[in-house]
């Protein structure tokens, strides 16, 4: 299994203007009978509580737009977009059971199961990271987890069969997430889920420490970025902006011409080790030669970057119309942040050079469609439009925070 180097982080949360205060009620029921401690939330924030003996719930928050979520153990996730200048009365919400329920037989052939762990561990290292803070992060409950590995196409990918509970003692969260979709493929590791904060309970030392750690997960993160972006100050908070284009590198095979020549080199009489591949064939005398140079070649970047536009402000890429935010620009972004350096794991996982010197943290944006709808908390609308290269693909869910997180706080 290929390790990830992309992350398309899908943390779904809508808020617009925020001004005053109003208490939310409602109630959840199930087939006509009230739901207890079902979890009331609204995505990505600390806001949230559960349902008393009566179904019901209240929630005191900003007015805005936003994603309010209802979950249970065996029931499926309800998203309802709440704007709250229409809300008028009592929400009512209809739980659904869910299909993907498995009794306790099958959790205990999956608890002894060695390809279960493997894949596992697959898992953790794509949705938490390998940095200094993922190693903090746990999950309770982790044998909600159910994974499917197709060997072939080499993809890996998770469901849950209850909310995960999340425990990162770096930041001082537990955080419950309703795990809607993970895979990895061709490299490319992809999650979506609803997720509610909890802060942990600490001493003074603790809470001092987390406050820290919280800081430095917020300072050159996206949400980081987006913020300052949006306010125009991405220079003054330690960003540069570049804009690159990518060309397919030509040098390197295609994904047919790579099967062909592994084809040829298995049904010839040589060994697959580094002695073959030392090899310098200048002139291919034969069919097993030139799979030898096709298959060294495989080892090239499939793409160029070129850079063409250095420092640019971020007032061109933020686009405002008719009250909404637009992230707009043609091609790709990186964004260099100066005011930190990356970790060694960083280093040692990315560079053929394990032994270079820290580097500011520099990542891409390399976007799906021309205009990415940006809200003011600092997140993207729909995340999924774009993927993440370089450092904040290695800085994965253990560095996130709340979109009510506030670096003065």
């Amino acid at each position: 299994m290929s390790k990830s180097f992309i992350i398309v982080l899908c943390l779904y949360f809508l808020v617009f203007k925020l001004s005053a205060q109003i208490t939310l009620k409602g109630k959840v029921f199930f087939e006509n009978k009230p739901i207890s401690n079902a979890s009331v939330y609204i995505n990505n924030t600390t806001v949230g509580t559960i349902t008393n003996a009566n179904g019901e719930f209240t929630l005191h928050l900003n007015s805005g737009i936003y994603q309010l979520v209802v979950s249970h153990i065996g029931f499926k996730t309800i998203v309802y977009k709440l704007d709250t200048s229409i809300y008028t009365k009592p929400l009512v919400f209809y739980l659904s059971e869910d299909s993907f329920v498995l009794d306790e037989v099958a959790i205990v052939v999956k608890q002894n199961n060695a390809e279960w762990l493997k894949n596992y561990y697959y898992f953790i290292n794509a949705f938490f990271g390998t940095t200094k803070f993922a190693r903090s992060c746990s999950i309770a409950n982790r044998d909600a987890l159910f994974f499917d590995l197709d060997k072939e196409r080499k993809t890996l990918t998770a469901r849950a069969n209850e909310s995960l509970i999340i425990r990162n003692k770096a930041l001082g969260y537990e955080i419950v997430y309703d795990l809607e979709h993970f895979s990895i493929e061709n490299s490319i590791t992809k999650y979506k889920g609803y997720a509610h904060f909890k802060e942990l309970v600490g001493g003074e030392s603790k809470s001092e420490k987390w406050k820290k750690n919280r800081l430095e997960a917020y300072k050159g993160s996206h949400m980081h970025f987006y913020r300052s972006a949006l306010n125009n100050t991405t220079r003054e908070e330690g960003f540069v902006i570049h804009q690159f284009i990518r060309k397919k590198n030509f040098k390197s095979p295609s994904q047919e011409e790579l099967l062909e020549a592994r084809r040829i080199f298995a049904s010839s009489n040589e060994s697959f080790d580094n002695r073959v591949f030392r090899k310098s064939i200048v002139n291919p005398k034969n069919a097993v030669d030139s799979s030898i140079v096709t298959i060294k070649k495989s080892f090239l970047p499939k793409y160029n970057d070129y850079l063409y536009s250095s420092d640019i402000n971020s007032s061109d890429i933020i686009i405002k119309k008719d009250s909404m935010i637009h992230l707009q620009f043609e091609n790709n972004l990186k964004i260099a942040y100066l005011n930190e350096k990356e970790e060694r794991g960083y280093i040692i996982k990315n560079s053929p050079n394990k032994f270079r010197k820290a580097f500011p943290q520099s990542s891409n944006i390399i976007p799906l469609t021309n205009k990415l709808m940006l809200y003011p908390q600092g997140i993207l609308a729909s995340p999924l439009n774009v993927l993440y290269e370089g450092y904040w693909s290695y800085e994965k869910f253990a560095h996130s925070l709340p979109l009510d997180y506030k670096p003065d706080d």
